[in-house]
């Protein structure tokens, strides 16, 4: 049993086909038949020729598109690497909004909150606090799923009900909201406590940050966790055939905590990403449901790290340039949500995309 659990490690680490071509196919079926739906809404072939063009004009035409791109792939990998990394572990975390903004709520108190730290002190520590409670939170969906057998699904789901609402009541508490404002909104962040712009030398007006440099980091330290270390092979052992593992010794219920706390520092990250480095500060809609979007970058990747860091930039891409596909050809940027959604269609029914392209699936 744990010969075949390994030699199916083996197989898995890099299926070209499953983590390549299927997800390129799916995307481009997915821009297909969103040319269907423009047509049946009475758009001509021009606008639909000048929505695609602005599409890819707004996510990579210039240096600020492809600022714009990088800049919000950046949270959706973070948090996807974290979905993906409890996939492996046979783990369904749909935690990962909950988990960015309890992180994201932490970073903003210790940004505007610690005045006299140096940057290189201040910074780190605020993006540590928000993985840490980040962790803790995921956290505690693990303890339940390891020790009580509560679906991960459903505590996941109810810890970010509870996260949505104690930041909305918390932002509106004296000591975090922001003096003179009746709605919830907190204070601004220090300047200690933002992410670098790393183009600023070239552009000013190039957002794209620090957090993008870290999250490549973090994709380049998950494939190493996941295909290069013993804990690794423990969380897609367990992932794998859980009985398999148990028999093989591995702890099950304290790789599930410690899978979902990772995932968890992953999100929490997601959410300290954009407190300091896009926004600056928190309010209720901060997180932009990033962390629901962020299971479908994890799915488009195919649970691989670096399938999820391809999926994250095409996702950024679609955002980026669906803003600018609004602006020039009218079309309205709800096309991007059935375009991502198709997607997920052709991914989890990857058949459909073999079945439409068999020339390139023999």
């Amino acid at each position: 049993m744990i010969e075949s659990l390994r030699n199916k490690f083996v197989k898995e680490r890099f299926d070209l086909q499953e983590i390549l071509l299927v997800p390129v196919f799916a995307t481009v079926l997915a821009l297909l038949i969103g040319c269907f739906f423009l047509l049946a809404t009475g758009e001509s072939f021009a606008n639909i020729f000048v929505a695609y063009s602005s599409l890819f004009i707004g996510s990579l035409g210039s240096l600020n598109a492809i600022s714009e791109t990088f800049t919000a792939a950046t949270p959706l990998v973070f948090a996807a690497l974290g979905i993906a990394l409890a996939f492996r572990a046979g783990l369904f975390n749909i935690g990962a909004e909950g988990q960015m903004i309890i992180g994201g709520l932490a970073t903003v108190i210790v940004g505007f909150s610690i005045d006299f730290l140096p940057i290189w002190i201040h910074l780190p520590l605020a993006l540590s606090i928000g993985a840490l409670f980040g962790a803790l939170y995921a956290a505690i969906a693990g303890w339940l799923k390891a020790y009580t057998g509560a679906h991960e699904v459903i505590s996941t789901i109810m810890l970010n009900l509870i996260a949505l609402r104690l930041l909305d009541y918390v932002l509106r508490s004296p000591i975090i909201q922001k003096e003179g404002r009746n709605d919830p909104i907190s204070k601004s962040i220090l300047d200690s406590a933002e992410l670098p712009q790393i183009l600023a030398f070239i552009d000013p007006q190039l957002r794209l940050h620090g957090g993008f440099l870290l999250m490549l980091v973090a994709v380049f330290f998950i494939y190493w966790l996941l295909f290069h270390t013993t804990i690794g092979y423990e969380f897609r052992a367990t992932g794998a055939n859980p009985n398999a593992a148990k028999y093989a010794g591995i702890k099950a219920g304290l790789t599930i905590v410690l899978v979902m706390a990772i995932a968890g520092a992953l999100a929490g990250l997601a959410g300290a990403n954009q407190i300091t480095g896009v926004l600056g500060r928190a309010s209720p809609g901060f997180s932009a449901s990033i962390g629901f979007d962020a299971i479908a970058v994890a799915l488009l990747g195919r649970s691989h790290p670096i399938g999820v860091l391809f999926a994250g930039l095409l996702f950024g891409a679609l955002i980026a340039g669906g803003r600018l596909m609004q602006v020039k050809a009218g079309v309205s940027v709800d096309l991007i949500t059935i375009i991502q959604a198709l997607i997920i269609v052709f991914i989890a029914a990857p058949l459909l995309v073999k079945k439409s392209l068999p020339w390139f699936f023999k």
